[in-house]
């Protein structure tokens, strides 16, 4: 059994759906980040970067209890557990595991300066707007180039890559695009967005996340909170 201590955000729903695509028995604990749940001592023990997703594995290797913090160290984790959605060929593999280190040091984070310059910060700043749009603009460019050349990002496979950067693709209208700019990325998210096991794993604890962050919300994410010693 695989406990996952998460709540419903892109990088929340990368492990939600590899869960699911790979069948491996689950339970979910949410952890609400708008509440203030991730600096709690219990889940700061496995994850002390105070970030979702986490999770235990009862049975990792050896047979002993494993604790494992960041989005892409699980899918790696899950992927080599189950031996699905990592090519085993070594040229292959390390085509894969590219596109998931563009995802966590690229996509992920420059989308997430997005949302925040056009949709949360309390004043709107236009340098931060028109940075952060142009930059996920460029970041879409990369992908609709890669994906016009095969069906995933890693080749005709679908792999941990796409289970990376689909949730983030999700809120494209919030970044400021028009997805069908994109032509190939858009195709691509279609047919990811068609699978049952990413519909299942998208709708992971969405009934549980409120539809508008509130004021106190804002202030775990973004104030003095988040940057206290904890």
């Amino acid at each position: 059994m695989i406990d996952v201590y998460s709540w419903a955000t892109p990088n929340g729903h990368k492990v939600h759906i590899m869960l699911e695509e790979t069948g491996l028995e689950y339970r979910v604990h949410p952890i609400d980040i708008g509440a203030g749940d991730q600096f709690k001592p219990a889940f700061l023990s496995i994850s002390p970067n105070n970030k979702i997703p986490a999770i235990v594995d009862a049975d990792g290797p050896g047979g002993r209890p494993l604790s494992l913090f960041e989005s892409g160290a699980i899918l790696v984790y899950l992927a080599e557990k189950t031996g699905e959605f990592l090519p085993a060929d070594p040229a292959r593999r390390y085509e894969t595991l590219q596109w998931l280190m563009f995802q966590m040091g690229g996509l992920g984070p420059m989308l997430g300066q997005t949302h925040h310059f056009r949709v949360y910060a309390p004043q709107q700043i236009d340098y931060a707007v028109n940075r952060y749009t142009n930059e996920a603009k460029r970041l879409y460019g990369v992908m609709d180039k890669q994906l016009g050349e095969s069906a995933y990002l890693a080749g005709d496979d679908y792999t941990i890559a796409d289970i990376a950067a689909f949730p983030w693709t999700r809120s494209w209208k919030n970044q400021g695009l028009d997805l069908a700019d994109f032509p190939n990325v858009e195709r691509w998210h279609e047919a990811i967005a068609a699978r049952p096991a990413v519909q299942r794993g998208v709708e992971v604890l969405a009934s549980a996340r409120k539809p508008v962050m509130d004021e106190k919300a804002k202030e775990m994410l973004f104030g003095a909170t988040q940057y206290a010693k904890h």
